[in-house]
């Protein structure tokens, strides 16, 4: 008995020594950096280091909302913020029906293309897709030149440089760049389901369309509610690239979301300070958001994702 137990012991230094070096990844790059937030509670200027003399306590905290025009500019950014959150949160759906309908592809040379078309952009940089963007909807591109040479427009239309509908136009370029790739997790776990019950739905004489919505959909709705949960916990986070390539001085007053505006104020204005209180909120409310979400999941379905 002891030397099942000593044996068992050593099976699980081992396991964890597996796992060490993803652990020290870990330590090193998430929370090692975490010591920058002291810059939010001193009057930073590079290059000189921190002392004393400049630390300030809360007042890039309070910097914020210490007037109009900051309130203003801050409530501005948080609009853009939940525009954009809430338009991906609202189609969440779409990628798990576009894997629903691409397993129900039966040619599978054309099922394979489709995926892999759907799933490429995904690996490509928001440069390389503004530069796409660019070359269709520039004053000189193939959609001002299709359309004025079938005398649709009169003069060219400013596509990219207009400030209307941003939200949207923002959501669709992420929609094309990460369904494919959102679609990968509901495809692994329509291929978990039983095939029995399919067979067995077939036999009954249910068409497709029946063994979808009664099958297919409630088999993958676990994985789509996790989903919809980790993106909820990640509301405040839009990422910065895609806001970053696409802005101008049209649309900057729509498309700059909290990442943007945290960039904009550190590496474009200076700000270290208030930057890194900015980033201390945001991660302070994700992780509030993603408790109460955990919260709602053990409530709703009985188990929570951490």
């Amino acid at each position: 008995m002891k030397v099942f137990k000593d044996k068992k012991k050593m099976r699980s230094y081992k396991e964890f020594l597996y796992i060490l070096p993803f652990l020290i990844l870990v330590a090193i790059f998430s929370y090692y950096p975490l010591y920058g937030w002291i810059y939010a509670f001193f009057d930073y200027r590079p290059p000189f280091p921190l002392s004393m003399d400049s630390f300030v306590g809360l007042k890039w905290f309070k910097a914020m909302v210490e007037n109009e025009v900051k309130l203003k500019q801050t409530l501005n950014v948080l609009r853009n913020t939940f525009a954009m959150s809430g338009l991906s949160l609202l189609f969440s759906w779409f990628p798990m029906i576009f894997a629903v309908f691409l397993n129900e592809i039966k040619c599978k040379p054309f099922k394979k293309f489709v995926q892999t078309v759907t799933t490429l952009p995904n690996f490509i940089s928001w440069v390389l897709v503004y530069s796409i963007a660019y070359c269709i909807f520039n004053t000189t591109g193939v959609v001002n030149e299709v359309l004025l040479n079938l005398g649709v427009l009169e003069s060219p239309q400013a596509f990219l440089q207009s400030g209307e509908h941003i939200w949207f136009k923002m959501w669709l370029w992420l929609t094309w760049k990460n369904a494919g790739w959102s679609a990968i997790m509901y495809i692994a776990a329509i291929t978990g389901i039983d095939e029995q019950m399919i067979e067995a739905a077939r036999v009954d004489g249910a068409s497709r369309m029946q063994i979808i919505r009664h099958i297919t959909i409630p088999s993958i709705l676990p994985t789509y509610f996790v989903l919809v949960m980790l993106s909820l916990a990640n509301f405040l986070s839009n990422g910065m690239e895609q806001y970053f390539v696409f802005q101008n001085s049209f649309n900057k007053e729509s498309i700059q979301v909290l990442d943007l505006y945290v960039y904009n104020i550190g590496m474009g204005s200076g700000g270290y300070s208030l930057a890194t209180a900015i980033s201390i909120l945001k991660s302070v409310v994700s992780v509030s958001i993603l408790f109460v979400t955990n919260k709602i999941s053990k409530m709703i379905r009985g188990e929570g994702f951490i």
